[in-house]
Protein backbone atom coordinates (compact mmCIF):
# COMPACT_ATOMS: atom_id res chain seq x y z
CA UNK A 1 0.00 0.00 0.00
CA UNK A 2 2.28 3.11 -1.47
CA UNK A 3 0.08 5.54 -0.68
CA UNK A 4 -1.45 4.35 2.67
CA UNK A 5 0.47 3.13 6.06
CA UNK A 6 -1.59 0.90 8.63
CA UNK A 7 -0.23 0.51 12.06
CA UNK A 8 -2.31 -1.00 15.04
CA UNK A 9 -1.26 0.36 18.80
CA UNK A 10 -3.13 -0.62 21.62
CA UNK A 11 -5.54 -2.38 19.48
CA UNK A 12 -6.56 0.85 17.78
CA UNK A 13 -5.64 0.88 13.87
CA UNK A 14 -3.58 4.17 12.63
CA UNK A 15 -4.66 4.88 9.03
CA UNK A 16 -2.68 7.60 7.08
CA UNK A 17 -2.53 8.55 3.41
CA UNK A 18 1.03 9.07 2.67
CA UNK A 19 1.25 11.47 -0.53
CA UNK A 20 1.68 14.40 1.84
CA UNK A 21 3.29 16.56 -0.89
CA UNK A 22 0.25 16.12 -3.18
CA UNK A 23 -2.58 16.98 -0.38
CA UNK A 24 -3.31 13.31 -0.53
CA UNK A 25 -4.92 13.87 -3.53
CA UNK A 26 -6.59 10.86 -5.10
CA UNK A 27 -5.36 8.94 -7.70
CA UNK A 28 -6.22 5.14 -8.91
CA UNK A 29 -2.71 4.12 -7.10
CA UNK A 30 -4.33 5.59 -3.80
CA UNK A 31 -7.83 4.80 -4.44
CA UNK A 32 -6.70 1.07 -4.17
CA UNK A 33 -4.42 1.60 -1.32
CA UNK A 34 -7.04 2.99 0.72
CA UNK A 35 -9.65 0.61 0.07
CA UNK A 36 -6.88 -1.82 0.39
CA UNK A 37 -6.28 -0.80 3.80
CA UNK A 38 -9.92 -0.43 4.84
CA UNK A 39 -10.64 -4.25 3.81
CA UNK A 40 -7.31 -5.01 6.11
CA UNK A 41 -8.69 -3.27 9.09
CA UNK A 42 -11.99 -4.51 8.63
CA UNK A 43 -10.31 -8.07 9.10
CA UNK A 44 -8.11 -7.63 12.08
CA UNK A 45 -8.93 -7.17 15.82
CA UNK A 46 -8.65 -3.47 15.74
CA UNK A 47 -10.75 -2.04 18.16
CA UNK A 48 -11.44 1.42 16.72
CA UNK A 49 -9.66 3.41 13.95
CA UNK A 50 -7.85 6.25 13.32
CA UNK A 51 -7.98 7.65 9.45
CA UNK A 52 -5.84 11.00 9.19
CA UNK A 53 -3.40 12.28 6.49
CA UNK A 54 0.06 13.30 6.38
CA UNK A 55 0.97 17.06 5.66
CA UNK A 56 -0.79 19.94 5.43
CA UNK A 57 -4.35 18.17 4.15
CA UNK A 58 -6.55 15.49 5.00
CA UNK A 59 -7.31 14.83 0.98
CA UNK A 60 -7.80 17.41 -1.30
CA UNK A 61 -9.71 15.27 -3.44
CA UNK A 62 -9.11 13.34 -7.11
CA UNK A 63 -6.30 15.20 -8.60
CA UNK A 64 -6.08 16.87 -12.31
CA UNK A 65 -4.60 14.04 -13.71
CA UNK A 66 -7.60 12.30 -13.05
CA UNK A 67 -9.93 14.63 -14.66
CA UNK A 68 -7.76 14.82 -17.96
CA UNK A 69 -7.67 10.71 -17.78
CA UNK A 70 -11.88 11.22 -17.35
CA UNK A 71 -12.43 12.03 -20.94
CA UNK A 72 -10.72 9.70 -22.64
CA UNK A 73 -12.43 6.60 -20.75
CA UNK A 74 -16.08 4.61 -21.24
CA UNK A 75 -17.30 6.19 -17.93
CA UNK A 76 -20.37 3.56 -17.67
CA UNK A 77 -17.66 0.57 -17.61
CA UNK A 78 -15.54 2.36 -14.80
CA UNK A 79 -18.90 3.80 -12.63
CA UNK A 80 -21.93 1.50 -13.33
CA UNK A 81 -20.13 -1.90 -12.23
CA UNK A 82 -20.10 -2.93 -8.97
CA UNK A 83 -17.06 -4.20 -7.87
CA UNK A 84 -17.97 -4.42 -4.52
CA UNK A 85 -21.17 -5.44 -3.52
CA UNK A 86 -22.94 -2.45 -3.78
CA UNK A 87 -20.32 0.04 -4.59
CA UNK A 88 -18.10 0.78 -7.70
CA UNK A 89 -14.56 1.66 -6.53
CA UNK A 90 -14.59 5.14 -5.92
CA UNK A 91 -17.91 4.45 -4.26
CA UNK A 92 -15.70 2.11 -1.64
CA UNK A 93 -12.93 4.74 -0.93
CA UNK A 94 -15.62 6.30 1.49
CA UNK A 95 -17.86 2.90 2.37
CA UNK A 96 -15.48 0.53 3.00
CA UNK A 97 -15.17 2.85 6.48
CA UNK A 98 -18.98 1.56 7.16
CA UNK A 99 -17.87 -2.04 6.48
CA UNK A 100 -15.35 -1.95 8.77
CA UNK A 101 -16.69 -3.14 12.37
CA UNK A 102 -15.51 -0.92 14.53
CA UNK A 103 -15.65 3.15 14.73
CA UNK A 104 -13.55 5.00 12.70
CA UNK A 105 -12.37 8.49 13.37
CA UNK A 106 -11.42 10.93 11.05
CA UNK A 107 -8.72 13.91 12.10
CA UNK A 108 -9.09 16.32 9.71
CA UNK A 109 -6.50 19.03 9.01
CA UNK A 110 -6.03 21.75 5.37
CA UNK A 111 -8.65 20.15 3.02
CA UNK A 112 -10.99 18.02 2.91
CA UNK A 113 -12.76 18.47 -0.51
CA UNK A 114 -14.82 16.93 -3.00
CA UNK A 115 -13.59 12.96 -3.04
CA UNK A 116 -11.63 14.09 0.13
CA UNK A 117 -14.44 14.87 1.75
CA UNK A 118 -16.79 12.06 1.21
CA UNK A 119 -13.45 9.61 2.08
CA UNK A 120 -14.17 11.56 5.64
CA UNK A 121 -17.90 11.30 5.56
CA UNK A 122 -17.13 7.48 5.50
CA UNK A 123 -15.98 7.57 9.25
CA UNK A 124 -18.20 7.74 12.17
CA UNK A 125 -16.74 10.67 13.28
CA UNK A 126 -14.99 13.60 12.12
CA UNK A 127 -12.73 15.76 13.95
CA UNK A 128 -11.66 18.65 12.29
CA UNK A 129 -8.76 21.52 12.79
CA UNK A 130 -9.21 25.14 13.16
CA UNK A 131 -8.45 25.83 10.22
CA UNK A 132 -9.79 23.07 8.56
CA UNK A 133 -11.85 23.83 4.70
CA UNK A 134 -14.14 21.25 3.99
CA UNK A 135 -16.31 21.88 0.41
CA UNK A 136 -18.52 19.38 -1.27
CA UNK A 137 -16.61 20.45 -4.53
CA UNK A 138 -17.93 18.53 -7.36
CA UNK A 139 -19.73 21.31 -9.12
CA UNK A 140 -16.53 23.12 -9.28
CA UNK A 141 -15.94 20.89 -12.36
CA UNK A 142 -19.44 20.05 -13.42
CA UNK A 143 -20.01 16.62 -11.95
CA UNK A 144 -22.13 15.41 -8.71
CA UNK A 145 -20.79 13.89 -5.36
CA UNK A 146 -20.94 10.29 -6.82
CA UNK A 147 -18.47 8.50 -4.21
CA UNK A 148 -21.23 7.55 -1.20
CA UNK A 149 -22.06 11.42 -0.51
CA UNK A 150 -25.43 11.19 -1.68
CA UNK A 151 -25.89 8.11 1.04
CA UNK A 152 -23.95 10.13 3.87
CA UNK A 153 -24.81 13.62 3.55
CA UNK A 154 -28.26 13.67 3.44
CA UNK A 155 -27.78 11.75 6.90
CA UNK A 156 -25.58 14.91 8.76
CA UNK A 157 -27.46 17.93 7.01
CA UNK A 158 -30.99 19.70 6.90
CA UNK A 159 -31.84 19.32 3.12
CA UNK A 160 -31.36 23.16 2.22
CA UNK A 161 -27.48 22.97 3.64
CA UNK A 162 -26.69 19.80 1.43
CA UNK A 163 -28.56 21.44 -1.80
CA UNK A 164 -26.58 25.06 -1.04
CA UNK A 165 -23.34 22.91 -0.84
CA UNK A 166 -23.42 20.95 -3.87
CA UNK A 167 -25.00 23.77 -5.58
CA UNK A 168 -22.61 26.09 -5.37
CA UNK A 169 -18.90 24.17 -4.21
CA UNK A 170 -17.87 26.78 -1.66
CA UNK A 171 -15.53 25.83 0.54
CA UNK A 172 -16.76 26.17 4.29
CA UNK A 173 -14.94 26.55 7.86
CA UNK A 174 -14.58 23.87 10.51
CA UNK A 175 -16.71 26.11 12.65
CA UNK A 176 -19.32 26.57 10.08
CA UNK A 177 -18.91 22.61 9.37
CA UNK A 178 -19.99 22.04 13.15
CA UNK A 179 -22.66 24.22 13.25
CA UNK A 180 -24.39 22.56 9.84
CA UNK A 181 -23.45 18.99 11.13
CA UNK A 182 -20.84 18.51 8.52
CA UNK A 183 -18.21 17.52 11.11
CA UNK A 184 -18.36 16.48 14.81
CA UNK A 185 -15.90 18.76 16.95
CA UNK A 186 -13.10 20.92 16.31
CA UNK A 187 -10.00 20.27 18.05
CA UNK A 188 -6.47 21.99 17.92
CA UNK A 189 -4.96 19.08 17.36
CA UNK A 190 -7.33 16.85 15.90
CA UNK A 191 -5.43 13.94 15.37
CA UNK A 192 -4.85 14.10 19.22
CA UNK A 193 -8.33 14.32 19.91
CA UNK A 194 -8.72 11.56 17.50
CA UNK A 195 -6.22 9.09 18.85
CA UNK A 196 -7.88 10.07 22.66
CA UNK A 197 -11.48 9.40 21.84
CA UNK A 198 -10.13 6.03 19.81
CA UNK A 199 -8.37 5.15 23.28
CA UNK A 200 -11.75 5.45 25.45
CA UNK A 201 -13.55 3.57 22.42
CA UNK A 202 -11.10 0.84 22.62
CA UNK A 203 -11.48 0.22 26.42
CA UNK A 204 -15.09 -0.62 26.28
CA UNK A 205 -16.25 -4.01 25.67
CA UNK A 206 -15.24 -5.02 21.49
CA UNK A 207 -18.29 -7.12 21.09
CA UNK A 208 -20.71 -4.35 22.49
CA UNK A 209 -18.96 -2.00 20.81
CA UNK A 210 -18.70 -4.06 16.85
CA UNK A 211 -22.90 -4.84 17.99
CA UNK A 212 -23.68 -0.96 18.12
CA UNK A 213 -21.62 0.22 14.76
CA UNK A 214 -23.77 -2.91 13.20
CA UNK A 215 -27.19 -1.75 14.87
CA UNK A 216 -26.77 2.28 13.97
CA UNK A 217 -26.07 1.64 10.66
CA UNK A 218 -29.43 -0.84 10.54
CA UNK A 219 -31.35 1.85 12.76
CA UNK A 220 -29.84 4.46 9.56
CA UNK A 221 -31.43 2.80 6.76
CA UNK A 222 -34.20 0.71 7.91
CA UNK A 223 -37.89 0.84 9.07
CA UNK A 224 -39.53 0.62 12.35
CA UNK A 225 -40.08 -2.69 12.59
CA UNK A 226 -36.70 -3.95 11.41
CA UNK A 227 -34.88 -1.34 14.08
CA UNK A 228 -36.97 -2.56 17.01
CA UNK A 229 -36.46 -6.46 15.73
CA UNK A 230 -32.67 -5.61 14.95
CA UNK A 231 -32.14 -4.30 18.77
CA UNK A 232 -33.60 -7.58 20.67
CA UNK A 233 -31.60 -10.01 18.23
CA UNK A 234 -28.24 -7.78 18.49
CA UNK A 235 -28.76 -7.70 22.28
CA UNK A 236 -29.37 -11.32 22.55
CA UNK A 237 -25.75 -11.68 21.09
CA UNK A 238 -24.43 -9.74 24.25
CA UNK A 239 -26.19 -10.30 27.03
CA UNK A 240 -24.30 -12.83 29.69
CA UNK A 241 -21.69 -13.33 26.97
CA UNK A 242 -18.12 -12.86 27.94
CA UNK A 243 -17.73 -9.37 27.09
CA UNK A 244 -20.60 -8.20 28.83
CA UNK A 245 -19.82 -10.29 32.10
CA UNK A 246 -16.49 -8.80 32.30
CA UNK A 247 -17.97 -5.55 32.37
CA UNK A 248 -19.85 -6.02 34.73
CA UNK A 249 -17.39 -7.87 36.96
CA UNK A 250 -14.99 -4.73 36.50
CA UNK A 251 -17.86 -2.12 37.82
CA UNK A 252 -18.43 -4.11 40.68
CA UNK A 253 -14.84 -4.15 41.79
CA UNK A 254 -14.28 -0.86 40.71
CA UNK A 255 -11.81 -1.41 38.24
CA UNK A 256 -11.07 -1.06 34.37
CA UNK A 257 -12.58 -4.22 31.95
CA UNK A 258 -9.48 -5.98 30.56
CA UNK A 259 -10.82 -7.83 27.38
CA UNK A 260 -9.11 -10.71 25.54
Amino acid sequence: MARVSVEYKDHIAHVTLTLGDKMNALDAEMVKSIIAAGQEVAASDARAVVLTGEGKSFCAGLDLASFAAMAGMKVEDWLMGRTHGDTNDMQEVAMVWRRVPVPVIAAISGAAFGGGLQLALGADIRIAAPDAKLSVMEMKWGIVPDMGGMVLLPRLLRSDVLRRLTYTAEVVTAEQALDWGLVTEVAADPLAAACALAGRIAGQSPSGIRAAKSLIEIAEAEDRAAVLLAESEVQIGLIGKADQMGVIAARMQGRKPVFK
